[in-house]
């Protein structure tokens, strides 16, 4: 069972950090709607927003994740640890299949490699902020902090 560190003193920041993407996000979605608006869902134009090809479908997808993920940021429960875990993996797998469709006409989301490149890195910084964004009770804390410094534990790490 993995064991992700509880109450991280570094957690505002990076609740700070998927929430900047969260509004990154969000703020492409919208643009690329307005851009792609009277388009069909899954056109294969060159429509371009904050520097990455989109689609309507796309855009709209977008929107939605913005608002999901500045939702699970502003939040001071496991929610934001969930949807970010959640997030980076959706991020890092459509960013792969993505990318192994990018010259056929199975691409239709209208990716590019720049977008392929800014889905990994922003799934890549999702799954981090995940893993550091856990809350729990402080006796959860000291828990995991005395299993971690464990007698057994120290003699591993010399």
């Amino acid at each position: 069972m993995p064991h992700f560190p509880v109450n991280h003193p570094a957690r505002p920041l990076y609740r700070v950090l998927a929430g900047l993407i969260g509004l990154y996000i969000l703020v492409f979605g919208v643009w690329g709607v307005a851009e792609t608006l009277g388009d069909p869902l899954f056109d294969r134009g060159s429509h371009w927003a904050l520097g990455l090809r989109t689609n309507l479908a796309f855009s709209l997808a977008s929107v939605i994740f913005g608002v999901v993920l500045i939702i699970g940021a502003s939040r001071r429960t496991n929610l934001g640890h969930y949807m970010n875990l959640t997030a980076g993996a959706v991020f890092l797998v459509t960013s792969i299949l993505m990318m192994s469709v990018l010259q056929t006409e199975a691409n239709f989301l209208n990716f590019s490699m720049s977008t392929v490149v800014v889905s990994m890195v922003f799934g890549l910084i999702l799954l981090g902020t995940g893993l550091y964004d856990k809350v729990g009770s402080e006796e959860h804390a000291e828990i995991e902090r005395r299993r971690r410094s464990h007698p057994v534990a120290e003699v591993h790490r010399r």
